[in-house]
């Protein structure tokens, strides 16, 4: 099912049971934050609150995709990595060399032309234009010890080299009517734009829109692919996009609210500090401010918000649906790949466990080193460990049993100094700039092992097994388990 906009989105996690509705008058400073961070917490619905304290006009949906199931429904596929094969076999393939693969990459281009945007001259977003007041905006502070109001989820708009359209989620602090500062950090594509710029760069922050077009924009879509495309890929349809009253920028047609803009790449000011994920206060620091020229909003804006902390909150989810879209791009770049787990706990970039399917010595190295190579997708992962394919990397139990019987620390622990890392990491010692650790918890081969082939592993006998099967079941017909020890 493909949603046109926010609300069409809201509708059918409503039809399903999986949106509640709150009367009671509520701020978003704190209180809707604490609202949504309670719900998250205990893995509840999606919240539409239907009257914000102090922001008339204005309604706040939060937590719509706290569910796996919820961002399914969103992309429309029943396996998130059916979006990823989808989304390949569009965007990569051979020459077309026969008449039939002539056909087929006709074909491809047409689906690639529907997947293109559609630019409108006019779209519900702008049902009102008016002179820009960032303070009117329901943006959160979710954290008593946050410097200001963020907008936690507004998709940061910029247009690169070629045209090529950028699209990311930056946290915005707010600081008055016309100003705000942008959290570009060095390894996020706009921060690229705005390192080489030398003026202030058109930008527009888009506030709600399609279900597909807000889980985009959290991808680590590769440059220079045009991530309007991307989006249109993921739809199965382009997105609806209108030119912006105050920049040559395409905008959303369809979303809740656009601020046009520029960012001043001169100006840089205080940002932070700002309660993230990894459960501290970042500090933030120097950051541009964008400075706004004016707002297009529907008449009756729903504002989309979230809130980060500690795990599992909505960014989990998210977090995990991206991990199982990018499986298949993983695979076609890496072949040996099987699996891949990001760990909720993990936190996103700190922890990464992949199988593989070994084939020689020294592989799993060679995996660790393709998985920090691979550019914005992994290569701020803090901690690679690899596995072999029968280890179910989603099974913690399994990936510890395997790290102890059969890592061996001087052999198989890797440490790169002076790398490249997440600029949220609290544990580097300098934001942006750490090390590294691989794990190869692969079976070794003789070459790894002293000359020794790897042990023979117990293994039942299947007859037997089966010859035993019933005996097994009356036994335990009836009884209730001792607690487990080890879940």
């Amino acid at each position: 099912m493909e949603f046109s906009d926010l609300r069409e989105f809201i509708t059918a996690l409503e039809e399903r049971g999986w949106l509640r509705r709150v009367k009671r008058p509520l701020s978003p400073e704190l209180e809707i934050p604490e609202v949504l961070r309670q719900v998250m917490y205990a893995r509840g619905p999606a919240v539409l609150f239907e009257s914000v304290r102090g922001f008339p006009g204005w309604r706040v949906v939060g937590n719509i995709f706290g569910s796996l199931e919820r961002i399914k429904t969103a992309l429309g596929v029943d396996r998130l990595e059916d979006a990823g094969r989808r989304a390949l076999e569009l965007l990569t393939g051979p020459p077309p060399l026969s008449a039939w693969d002539k056909i087929k990459a006709a074909v491809k281009l047409l689906e690639l032309g529907r997947a293109a945007p559609r630019v409108v001259k006019r779209g519900p977003v702008a049902e009102v234009v008016e002179e820009p007041n960032l303070l009117a905006i329901p943006a959160f502070r979710s954290w008593p010890g946050d410097a200001g109001r963020y907008i936690t989820y507004g998709l940061l708009i910029t247009r690169g080299q070629h045209g090529i359209t950028n699209i990311g989620v930056y946290r915005v602090q707010i600081l008055s009517e016309r100003e705000a500062i942008v959290h570009a950090q060095i390894h996020k594509r706009a921060a690229d734009l705005l390192s080489s710029a030398s003026e202030c760069v058109d930008a527009a922050i888009v506030l709600g829109g399609d279900p597909v077009f807000l889980l985009a924009g959290a991808m680590p879509v590769p440059y220079p692919l045009d991530e309007y495309l991307f989006v249109g890929v993921l739809r199965g349809r382009g997105v609806e996009v209108m030119r912006g009253v105050s920049t040559d920028l395409y905008v959303p047609a369809r979303a809740e609210a656009v601020v046009e803009g520029c960012i001043d790449v001169k100006d840089l000011r205080r940002e932070g500090p700002f309660g993230d994920h990894y459960g501290v206060y970042d500090p933030g620091g120097l950051y541009p401010v964008f400075r706004a020229e004016s707002i297009m909003r529907r008449s009756d804006p729903i504002y989309y918000g979230t809130v980060v902390g500690p795990p599992p909150l909505e960014d989990a989810y998210i977090g995990k649906a991206v991990e199982r879209v990018f499986l298949p791009v993983l695979q076609f770049l890496i072949p040996e790949v099987v699996d891949i787990n990001l760990p909720v706990h993990g936190l996103f970039q700190g922890i990464a466990i992949v199988s593989i399917r070994k084939r020689y010595p020294g592989h799993g190295k060679k995996v660790m080193m393709a998985l920090w190579g691979l550019g914005h997708m992994l290569s701020l992962t803090k901690i690679v460990i690899v596995v072999d394919h029968d280890i179910n990397v989603h099974d913690v139990r399994e990936v510890l049993f395997a790290i102890a019987q059969r890592v061996d620390p001087q052999r198989d622990v890797v440490i790169i100094p002076g790398a490249h890392t997440d600029a949220l990491d609290t544990g580097s010692p300098v934001p942006g700039y750490g090390s590294k650790l691989g794990i190869d918890a692969t079976r070794k081969l003789p070459e790894e092992y002293g000359g020794r082939k790897w042990p023979e592993e117990l293994r039942p006998d299947p007859d037997i097994a089966r010859r035993v099967k019933d005996a097994v079941a009356e036994i335990l017909a009836g009884y209730t388990p001792e607690p487990s020890l080890f879940y």
